[in-house]
């Protein structure tokens, strides 16, 4: 199970009252905070923001309003000798604790995660001429938290190694990249190795320098242009025979 810090599952609920040329701007926001794996520490806050100003909260461990205007003070005490306060805790079973069972299951729970998508390809490399560059990148990984190590015949490579941040796709997800400066030997073996809360033993991935991306796009290339070469001729073959048996031999005399 993941360790959590603090997670808050907001809800925003807004509109705005136009008076003539004047805007006024309230908007609630329901929260539902956090951080324990049993949610034993459940909590439900509820906002009410006028221009930009929160006026009232509902807290659910207090079980009560709390005003922080003077209006807002007000209307605490009114909702909270009315009942309203006690209706208001009843979001904590049936919004915040379903809500907060499926973040747990399907986003935070390591079973679930979903393991990276692991590529090493090489890389031009313009300061020297003798060394090559390896890339090792990681794609499409949940949470942050990840470790990515090169291997040279199975021992570690401490030296020559860059490594950007984990950089944000924007929908969750995240990538990194890994750049190994090294000179090739004949006969070794080199490996990423990733490490991360949805693979529990890591994962190795060998570099194969017989197989580069470069090799395989001019096998692809190739094999596609034989591909099309064969089926030019075929229809080469087809359309002669058609014209052969449709053609009218004439004597000369």
């Amino acid at each position: 199970m993941a360790t959590l810090n603090s997670l808050r599952i907001p809800v925003l609920f807004l509109f705005t009252l136009l008076l003539g040329t004047d805007a006024y701007f309230m908007h609630t926001q329901n929260e539902c905070r956090f951080s324990s794996n049993d949610l034993h520490d459940l909590e439900y806050i509820q906002r009410y923001v006028f221009n930009k100003l929160e006026a009232i909260r509902y807290n659910s461990t207090l079980n009560k309003y709390i005003g922080y205007t003077a209006l807002g003070v007000k209307n605490a005490e009114r909702l909270n000798t009315d009942g309203s306060a006690e209706q208001r805790h009843a979001n904590l079973d049936s919004y915040c604790r379903p809500n907060a069972k499926l973040v747990l299951t399907n986003i935070l729970d390591k079973k679930n995660i979903p393991e990276p998508t692991i590529k090493i390809r090489s890389a031009s490399h313009s300061s020297h001429k003798h060394t090559s560059m390896l890339v090792c990148s990681a794609y499409d990984f949940y949470p942050r938290g990840i470790k990515l190590t090169w291997l040279r015949d199975g021992k570690e490579v401490t030296h020559d190694v860059t490594s950007t941040e984990e950089l944000a796709d924007g929908n969750w997800f995240y990538q990194i990249h890994s750049h190994l400066e090294y000179t090739p030997k004949s006969g070794e073996t080199i490996s990423c190795r990733v490490e991360h809360a949805s693979l529990p033993e890591g994962k190795e991935v060998k570099w194969d320098p017989n197989m580069s991306e470069v090799k395989r796009n001019k096998v692809i290339i190739g094999a596609s242009g034989l591909v099309l070469g064969l089926i030019i001729t075929i229809a080469g073959v087809v359309y002669y025979k058609k014209k052969s048996t449709g053609r009218i031999l004439v004597p000369s005399s």
